[in-house]
């Protein structure tokens, strides 16, 4: 497995675990965790990069209905890829090794060559670049084939849910989902929480949710007055996962709904040599 990679810019810092799904271990600036960290005593998850801090989403994010859809005229399936699971999650990059293409001191570039459970040949790119109060990432999936693919892409990002932790967010509506957690109908932005003024996340039930017409923005307050800011282009979905377990959520901008191939809204079809992008800055003050 290819070593742990780290980054350091000023006083932000990062490590990057290629051969675990690409994985950010941890982000910090001054010392202090913008993002989850890895907890350094915890075995790795079997699963996935679970226990990390941020993952990305490649070839398709969040759930395919069953691991199975109809695409070109065929029926695909895909591995059912989380236990006991019932559905296909997060595509197969975060549980791959990626390559290290190119590395500086406050950046690096990781490659994916696809997996032949996909209808098509991919390759996928992820650039991580430290900034000054943060970090950039940019996703990039490109179709090898001779014919069209369906592609979708996403981040995986975890947060500390702290007491006195508020998040706030702009869309335009939450899709509520059966017991299958996969999406059935859409309502107002606010039937979870008033997130567009400001909400707390402290809670005793589940949300994992997809929010539609996203603006790209999102900010975690602190009590003490800190902050994380998250922006992202090409992802018009935020996907809010709330566990009432855990001290944690995940803010997740992605392409596409969960289960998009198996309804009518869908997600992107990339002709022969044509390619898909997503970016995200985590930036803390």
């Amino acid at each position: 497995m290819t070593p742990t990679i780290r980054l350091a810019r000023g006083d932000v810092d990062a490590a990057i675990s290629p051969g675990r799904g690409g994985s950010l271990r941890f982000l910090r600036k001054a010392g202090r965790d913008i993002l989850r960290g890895t907890p350094g005593d915890v075995p790795p998850d079997p699963r996935g990069p679970l226990e990390t801090a941020c993952f990305p989403l490649v070839p398709y994010a969040n759930r395919i209905g069953h691991g199975r859809f109809r695409y070109g005229g065929e029926d695909c399936t895909v591995p059912l890829n989380f236990g006991d699971h019932p559905h296909s999650l997060h595509g197969f990059g975060w549980t791959a090794a990626w390559t290290v293409a190119k590395a500086g001191e406050d950046r690096v570039l990781l490659v994916h060559e696809g997996d032949r459970s996909w209808p098509s040949a991919y390759r996928a790119e992820q650039r991580i670049s430290l900034l000054e109060n943060g970090i950039e990432l940019v996703l990039r999936v490109e179709n090898l084939s001779d014919r069209p693919m369906p592609a979708g892409l996403g981040f995986h990002p975890y947060f500390a849910r702290e007491p006195g932790t508020r998040l706030r967010f702009k869309a335009q509506g939450v899709w509520l989902t059966g017991d299958d957690l996969l999406p059935e109908r859409i309502a107002p932005a606010a039937a979870l929480g008033d997130w567009d003024k400001g909400s707390p996340l402290a809670g005793d039930t589940l949300i994992d949710n997809c929010y539609a017409g996203w603006d790209g923005e999102a900010e975690v307050t602190r009590e003490d007055g800190s902050f994380v800011r998250v922006t992202a282009s090409g992802a018009p979905f935020l996907h809010l996962y709330r566990p009432p377990e855990l001290p944690i959520f995940c803010l997740e901008p992605v392409t596409h709904m969960p289960n998009a191939l198996n309804r009518p809204e869908g997600m992107a079809s990339l002709g022969p040599g044509q390619a898909l992008h997503l970016a995200m800055t985590i930036t803390a003050g």
